[in-house]
């Protein structure tokens, strides 16, 4: 005979409209949006508002419109004043640990 506390094996499924305590999975509360740091001025945003760029496999540094290309990121403003400071400063390339061809500031801008 089971006695009347047991919820059938250990595994707890809490009935319409109770909370569990255990955490769920997922990307929480609507209109979340994730928060980044921008490598130049070091301030955060979200990451709809900052630029990504990546390090590609071969090496290269190219902006990654989409937001989800693999490789190595970094996030920067798109306003002048970061772009500018970000390649004063080689910002980029030490947060993507690889040399910023020039051409690259040119597309950004």
């Amino acid at each position: 005979m089971t006695p009347p506390h047991s919820w059938g094996g250990g595994l707890f499924l809490p009935s319409h409209g109770e909370v569990s305590a255990k955490p769920t999975k997922g990307r929480g509360p609507r209109g979340h949006q994730p928060v980044r740091t921008c490598v130049a001025c070091r301030q955060e945003a979200g990451k709809a508002d900052l630029i990504r760029l990546v390090r590609k496999p071969d090496g290269r540094v190219g902006v990654d419109r989409a937001g989800r290309a693999p490789g190595r990121g970094a996030y920067l403003h798109a306003t002048a004043e970061c772009i500018e400071l970000a390649r004063k400063r080689r910002s980029v390339d030490r947060a993507l640990k690889t040399p910023v061809q020039p051409e690259l500031w040119l597309e950004i801008q």
